[in-house]
């Protein structure tokens, strides 16, 4: 019956790592897309951007309360609201400040630098993961897992032979340099989170259900959504003044008094794409964020943070092929290579990773075995 209950338990971390890993997928191939779209045809709102990327935190209640009426409807009156204790309430808030932050830095960065260059600049958080990973959580290395950095950090670097000739048009170096050393900042900063996240799970102290990821994406996304609301709010996102116009009569100008307007409705009516697409943008924009969001702590939970990082690296080389198909970017013969080097890298991760399974399973008894909590009934 354990043996049953173990396999069992592997196949439901299996199925959660997959779904995790095609919400991660969808969130960091569609998201610049989407963001990049809304700057592209005239939207300016950096705060509002970064605002989007974890906006749609709500969402996450949905599976929470399919959750919970399982638990009811099993344990009736006594079964739990939630499950998230303190220490984790306040690990995962700190979390979610720090993550707002990084939203704003990566927002800025995409909207100074094309598609390609901005998915280029977070390669280089693979490295940061690593190293913040083997301080923070004692990461352990395998040959498989050290190619696979190797691989994906060389692939990066090969993009960077053509950058030089991505600067948008009417965009100055200062611009340019900013966005870039904020898209910088915005991958170490991320590449601390992922590890941070990994530390938080395994200090918690009580069972680890995915019902708890979920809650604590819940107040990560919340609070980090709080950061950028003061953010808007600073920047006057919420409020705004009409442009002032003018009227010429005998060589006299008129000045007619501003007309006081919201600045993202007036953003909205001279949005290139129309006012009604620019709402959907925004929609989408936080839904396939939250994809991103939710399919990064679920993959950290189901696997590990390298992993987590590995994903998002090799997904960089796909955001760029995007790019070229819909924003007619260059495909170049280094953008090629890099994708050929982040498919080998990850080839090489999970092969690694497959043979140590193995290895594991057949020096690894039941009884010595821990394995991770999945179910949704109350953890005893």
């Amino acid at each position: 019956m354990g043996e049953t209950n173990q396999n069992a338990n592997k196949k439901m971390k299996w199925a959660l790592l997959l779904l995790n890993a095609i919400f991660l997928t969808i969130g960091a191939c569609g998201g610049p897309m989407v963001m990049r779209l809304y700057f592209i045809h005239g939207g300016n709102r950096v705060w509002l951007s970064s605002w989007l990327e974890t906006g749609g935190w709500p969402i996450n209640f949905v599976p929470l309360l399919v959750t919970y009426f399982l638990r009811r409807r099993k344990e009736g009156p006594a079964a739990k609201l939630y499950f998230m204790r303190r220490p984790v309430f306040v690990a995962a808030t700190v979390i979610g400040i720090l993550t707002g932050l990084d939203d704003y830095l990566y927002a800025y960065g995409v909207a100074r630098l094309p598609v390609s260059t901005s998915s280029l600049v977070l390669a280089s958080q693979l490295a940061f993961t690593a190293v913040f990973a083997f301080l923070l959580v004692k990461q352990k290395f395998t040959p498989y897992s050290i190619n696979a950095i190797a691989l994906l950090t060389i692939g990066a670097g090969v993009l960077a032979l053509h950058t030089s000739s991505d600067r948008p048009e009417g965009e100055s170096s200062k611009e340019y340099f900013m966005g870039f050393f904020m898209t910088v900042a915005a991958a170490v900063l991320y590449g601390f989170i992922l590890p941070l996240v990994e530390m938080t799970y395994k200090k918690a102290r009580q069972a680890l259900t995915y019902t708890l990821v979920l809650e604590i994406q819940v107040v990560m996304c919340f609070f980090a959504t709080v950061f950028c609301t003061i953010g808007m709010a600073i920047n006057k996102d919420f409020k705004g003044m009409g442009q002032t116009t003018a009227t010429e009569d005998h060589h006299r100008q008129v000045h007619i008094p501003p007309i006081p307007a919201h600045a993202i409705p007036r953003e909205a009516s001279e949005f290139g794409l129309g006012e009604t697409t620019y709402y959907v943008v925004l929609v989408c924009s936080g839904l396939v964020w939250q994809g991103f969001f939710l399919g990064a702590i679920g993959v950290i939970f189901a696997g590990s943070t390298l992993l987590c990082a590995i994903i998002i690296a090799v997904l960089l080389p796909m955001t760029e092929i995007l790019a070229v198909i819909f924003y007619k970017e260059k495909f170049t013969a280094e953008k090629g290579v890099s994708l050929v080097l982040s498919l080998w890298g990850f080839v090489s991760y999970f092969y690694g990773e497959l043979k140590h399974s193995k290895e594991k399973s057949e020096t690894q008894t039941p009884e010595t075995e821990m394995a991770v909590d999945i179910s949704v009934t109350t953890p005893s």
